[in-house]
């Protein structure tokens, strides 16, 4: 098998192919949304370095898995090429965060108040990526005021946000860290 090249040279001039070779410019809109799930991934990534339960490190793996098939749907102009069967965002992942949110949460004490983020690292980090995530879900919804894009994948990409803020309340519980409420004074 031949080795595939790292760079191309085809971009050089500022634009990119999406999925099926549609060439677009890079500062596409389509781009943003894919490639602010990109960035998310990449958080996630650096999220799985803090994470100490094995539950927590499946569930996540399963996220970034998801996020390709996020980017690969965004990637894809589906007015110029079929969308592939792995691209799909189907209910049963939307569940599978929402079952993870009500276990965690049930495992906490309820919120009576505006938490800033941070306490230990892997709680601030999982904030870096909550709002990481929270970008993505508005580059997507701007992408959807020109084209139609599924429920699911902004469904599954706001249920990502809020399993990311459960997460890091539950990372800093494990990590016996305080967490830190609004002072609405700002005193």
């Amino acid at each position: 098998m031949k080795k595939s090249m790292i760079y191309t040279k085809t971009g050089d001039k500022g634009t990119t192919s999406l999925v099926g070779g549609v060439r677009v410019p890079k500062t596409h809109i389509r781009l943003e949304a894919y490639g602010t799930v990109d960035e998310l991934n990449s958080y996630l990534g650096l999220l799985q370095t803090y994470l100490t339960e094995e539950a927590d490190k499946r569930l996540v793996a399963h996220v970034q898995n998801k996020l390709f098939s996020v980017g690969s749907y965004l990637a894809t102009d589906q007015s110029q090429t079929e969308l592939r069967m792995e691209s799909r965002i189907n209910d049963k992942d939307i569940t599978l965060l929402e079952q993870a949110i009500d276990e965690i949460d049930n495992a906490l004490t309820p919120l009576h108040a505006f938490i800033l983020p941070g306490g230990a690292r892997g709680a601030a980090v999982c904030h870096i990526c909550r709002t990481v995530c929270r970008r993505a879900e508005r580059r997507i919804l701007a992408l959807a005021g020109e084209c139609e894009i599924e429920a699911r994948v902004t469904a599954f990409v706001n249920r990502l946000s809020d399993y990311l803020f459960i997460l890091a309340r539950k990372l800093n519980y494990l990590a016996k860290k305080e967490e830190i409420f609004w002072d609405k004074s700002c005193k």
